[in-house]
């Protein structure tokens, strides 16, 4: 019996031809005449087919709820299971070939119903770049065998690092993958955000009290900004980087926001998610590259912070399962009412209202389908709490989903989305 997985991962080896021998140099493959560049190195790709999800992040209404997944590539699945098998996580990461298989195979399953890809990474390749050096150890997640201890430690860290030499694989893989989508739905590019990325690199791994990250916040404090400019500039010129290899929308997740006490979160970390925003978009307009929607994710930071991270300079505020959608938009729009009518309420500094995306708990889809499909409705209808029918409004959960989830009942999810958010749209006088 041919196996589709290998099936899919010769085409792409095929196609890539001498991507080994091109491992590491993005600029390289950018001049190939053969990847499909034009003289100044500018990728050309297939026309959108479906571009609900871009209208939704830059404010429009449309005509239903684009619906995407956190982790929708991932453990879940029984053909990631497959190719887990045999290569090890991070050699998935580093394999453009393998990164864009393990990217379409939700596109794959669930086609018609995922309105964007996100493409295969970790966000701990920031602080490999930088360095470190990262493992995923089975059944324990990410382990930093030498974390940064003190601020001496910091002085291993590359004082400069080249994101096309170190990251270039990543460019790659998210070239390779558009290509690969032609244009069925938009591609997503993203990072970690420089508060989780340094409570990572100091811990060494996940922690239940992050101890040790937030002491270098009470004793540390100017060293601990230090580091985190360091790490919001490498995340700055990765983001640039996955734009120009083809990125269509990009997320910075900030994981670890909520262990934040609000003083500590505007201190440590909205700073720099907002030099991470307006950064990439002044150096993607200084390139003349169309800048694209940024998404911001500060899970368990928006109960206190909500108003702050909107206007952040991000055309996408993304809420975890805490927050009440209905509550959430009265909040972005009063945070950002514009200063034109033409504007309307919750314009941001391109103009268009500020969008939200989320925001279903993750554990709902180990319920039942039917009760699926009642969280669901609450979640879309203002009347219930929801997000209502008016647009700037992208679906999704209020985490990434978990590896026990039955792949059918994400299925059940989406298609609950598609449905009452189209009743929802076409009701809207009415709810």
């Amino acid at each position: 019996m041919v196996n589709p997985i290998l099936t899919h991962l010769n085409s792409f080896t095929a196609r890539k031809g001498a991507e080994n021998e091109s491992h590491g140099s993005h600029e390289g493959a950018a001049e190939s005449s053969s990847t499909g560049t034009n003289a100044s190195g500018a990728h050309h790709f297939p026309g959108m087919r479906n571009d609900l999800i871009l209208r939704a992040a830059r404010g429009q209404q449309t005509e239903r709820a684009p619906v995407w997944v956190m982790r929708q590539a991932g453990r879940y699945l029984p053909e990631f299971r497959k190719l887990r098998e045999s290569h090890d996580f991070f050699t998935c990461c580093r394999t453009p070939s393998l990164a864009t298989e393990i990217t379409l195979q939700p596109i794959r399953r669930y086609s018609g119903l995922l309105d964007a890809a996100i493409i295969f990474s970790d966000i701990l390749v920031i602080p490999q770049a930088m360095g470190l050096t990262v493992e995923m150890l089975p059944s324990k997640g990410p382990h930093f065998p030498a974390p940064l201890e003190t601020p001496k430690d910091v002085a291993r860290l590359h004082k400069r690092v080249d994101v096309h030499k170190e990251l270039g694989y990543v460019f790659d893989a998210i070239t390779m993958t558009r290509r690969e989508l032609a244009g069925e739905v938009p591609l997503i590019g993203f990072c970690g955000a420089p508060w989780t990325l340094m409570a990572y690199m100091i811990e060494g791994g996940g922690s239940k009290g992050f101890e040790k990250a937030k002491r270098w916040l009470y004793d540390y404090p100017e060293e601990s900004k230090e580091l985190l400019q360091r790490i919001a500039d490498v995340c700055v010129d990765f983001l640039v980087g996955q734009v120009k290899a083809g990125a269509q929308l990009l997320q910075v997740f900030d994981s670890w926001a909520g262990e934040l006490s609000p003083a500590h979160f505007r201190t440590f970390s909205l700073p720099y998610l907002r030099s991470i925003a307006s950064s990439v978009k002044d150096r993607l307009a200084c390139s003349s590259t169309q800048c694209v929607p940024m998404i911001c994710f500060a899970k368990g930071a928006l109960g206190h912070s909500l108003s702050d991270v909107a206007k952040a300079g991000y055309d996408v505020v993304a809420l975890d399962w805490t927050v009440e959608p209905a509550q959430a938009r009265k909040v972005v729009d009063a945070a950002m009412p514009g200063s034109a009518p033409s504007k309307g309420a919750g314009a941001n500094e391109a103009g268009h209202r500020v969008a939200l995306q989320g925001n279903m708990d993750p554990s709902v889809l180990y319920a039942s389908k039917e009760a699926i499909e009642v969280e669901v409705e609450k979640m879309l209808r203002s009347r219930k709490g929801g997000f209502g029918g008016e647009g700037a409004y992208i679906a999704n959960l209020g985490h990434g989903i978990t590896p026990g989830v039955d792949p059918e009942h994400l299925r059940a999810y989406l298609k609950a989305i598609h449905r009452y958010s189209r009743e929802i749209n076409a009701e809207r006088g009415d709810d």
